[in-house]
């Protein structure tokens, strides 16, 4: 990770409240922004803001989410969401997001990620799935 990520940087995109990214199960008449794709467009988020400041063989992971869902949006309103650098300690980055319809806050959330290297990062995954093999 390059030195330039610094507590403070934000970076916010803006989604659109597609069928995709809504509930289902209270009928099309109720479909409003699920929680599962929020808390994904706020990774998404953190992700993309992370990738500014990444050397070529880096990505990142979601470690932890604290997400508080604080409002219905509607099908085809569009959600801005923002996230903010609040640590950086060596691999560990940890954000503060806001998640905001046309009209209102509808959402928040601390996240921390972890930048890792993408090569180790694969190596650990085919030794787990050589284990899983074995296992199986």
């Amino acid at each position: 990770m390059k030195d330039t990520l610094k507590a403070g940087e934000t970076h916010t995109e803006r989604f659109e409240i597609d069928r995709e990214r809504t509930i289902d199960f209270m009928g099309d008449e109720l479909r409003i922004y699920s929680t599962p794709h929020m808390l994904r467009d706020m990774e998404r988020t953190c992700r993309e803001l992370l990738m500014k400041h990444a050397e070529g063989d880096e990505d990142s992971v979601g470690a932890h989410v604290s997400l508080d869902h604080m409002g219905a949006t509607l099908l085809g309103m569009n959600v801005a969401v923002t996230g903010k650098v609040v640590e950086v300690e060596g691999p560990r980055v940890t954000f503060e997001i806001e998640a905001h319809d046309d009209l209102e806050q509808v959402g928040r959330a601390k996240h921390v990620r972890f930048v890792i290297n993408k090569a180790k990062q694969g190596e650990r995954l085919m030794r787990k799935a050589e284990k899983a093999k074995a296992a199986g």
